[in-house]
């Protein structure tokens, strides 16, 4: 499932630059996150590099975008393809 950001979030800027698909940006009000770039960095790290970053801890799983990691990682192929 894609991330996604509540409105907690701080606007402190540090998990836009940690996302290796771009997938994060600055919202009307805080920063966003495109769920069609989201692949909570299966197939770059461990673990959603914006959720080890957040200090306020405001990004979780959206519950209205369930995917499995299989999901995750073929969408991950698809945005790295060459």
């Amino acid at each position: 499932m894609a991330l996604k950001i509540s409105d907690e979030c701080i606007n402190c800027d540090v998990c836009e630059p940690e996302c290796p698909n771009g997938a994060i940006s600055q919202g009307e009000e805080f920063y966003v996150i495109d769920p069609q770039l989201c692949t909570e960095c299966v197939g770059h790290y461990g673990e959603p590099q914006c959720m080890a970053v957040c200090p306020v801890d405001c990004i979780d799983k959206d519950p209205e975008r369930p995917e499995d990691k299989e999901s995750l990682y073929q969408k991950y192929l698809r945005l790295t393809a060459a």
